[in-house]
């Protein structure tokens, strides 16, 4: 059966009488950073009232090829459409069919041997190059992917979470021996000391925030310790990044962040790396929604990834 286009569905979803019971009428909203017009969104609730039987999987999908809504490597952006979906149920936009499997907890990271401590490795930091940099992300190797995944649970003070959106995953290996442990992933929505060096208001954040990449993880294994080490692979990773980036997302970051707990770090070590430090977070978290303070506040710290980042970030 041909599936509806555009125009048919706006014009079935116009002619309907009002909303189901428990739906709101619909305006303007703003999720993750998109603006739905009233259009974009009488499309969503047509395509979820023309798929009763269909799961939320599906559904998403659906939306996705009918706001043309994807990302610069051609891919549906149907997992970021899943969240989007939920929170317009939430405000009681739509209703969607209920899920076909109970939601369940993040599975425990099991710890083992394998990430076991062991001897000092003796290396120099000059011994670490960009070959010594091993992408785990989409690499088709789970047990990598369960590796990385354990060393950081264990050794880093923030255990490992799951990375939302697009994200990459580094190993880093000297002389055989993995040492350390990197995570780049989406940049926080708001930040208002990052927002501020920028300079760009809420539409241009809008639309170029995708442009800005947080090293949201990085660990050196305990057993090595090596002066300047940190910052020579901080100082590698970002003359990989770019490119890495593009290669599996179709497009160039032009900035870096990160958060640096100043209770625990000084951040000594991004500095000598090139990252400048543009003022501290509030601690109210990237989930916040009541605006209350409940996380240590952090040194926020970026790093240009060209010359007119800025300019760039603002202008697109």
């Amino acid at each position: 059966m041909r599936s509806p286009s555009e125009p048919e569905v706006m014009r079935r979803e116009r002619g309907r009488a009002g909303q189901l019971p428990g739906e709101r009428m619909i305006e303007d909203i703003t999720i993750r950073g998109r603006r739905f017009a009233p259009e974009d969104l009488l499309k969503i609730r047509a395509v979820v009232r023309e798929s009763p039987e269909a799961h939320r999987f599906a559904l998403s999908k659906r939306v996705c090829e009918v706001l043309g809504w994807r990302q610069p490597n051609g891919r549906l952006k149907d997992r970021a459409c899943r969240d989007v979906l939920a929170r317009l149920e939430e405000r009681g936009v739509l209703r969607l069919p209920p899920p076909r499997r109970v939601a369940v907890r993040r599975r425990a990271v099991s710890i083992t041997d394998r990430t076991a401590p062991r001897s000092a490795l003796t290396i120099r930091p000059l011994d670490v190059d960009r070959a010594s940099f091993s992408i785990v992300t989409g690499s088709g190797d789970v047990d990598q992917e369960r590796l990385w995944n354990e060393y950081v649970e264990r050794y880093h003070y923030l255990g490992y979470g799951v990375p939302l959106g697009a994200h990459l995953k580094y190993f880093v290996h000297v002389q055989g021996e993995c040492i350390a442990c990197l995570a780049f992933s989406g940049a926080a929505w708001r930040v208002e000391a990052r927002d501020r060096w920028i300079r760009w208001d809420d539409a241009q954040r809008g639309r170029r925030l995708r442009y800005v990449v947080s090293n949201t993880r990085f660990l050196i294994f305990p057993w090595i310790s090596v002066p300047n080490l940190a910052s020579r692979l901080l100082s590698v990773a970002v003359r990989r990044l770019r490119d890495d980036w593009s290669d599996r997302y179709a497009y160039r970051p032009l900035v870096l962040e990160t958060f640096v707990d100043g209770s625990r770090h000084t951040g000594a070590c991004y500095r000598a790396a090139g990252w400048r430090v543009v003022g501290q977070t509030k601690g109210r978290g990237r989930m916040d929604r009541n605006f209350t303070p409940s996380l240590p506040k952090k040194m926020v710290l970026v790093y240009p990834l060209v010359k007119d980042a800025t300019e760039q970030l603002r202008d697109g």
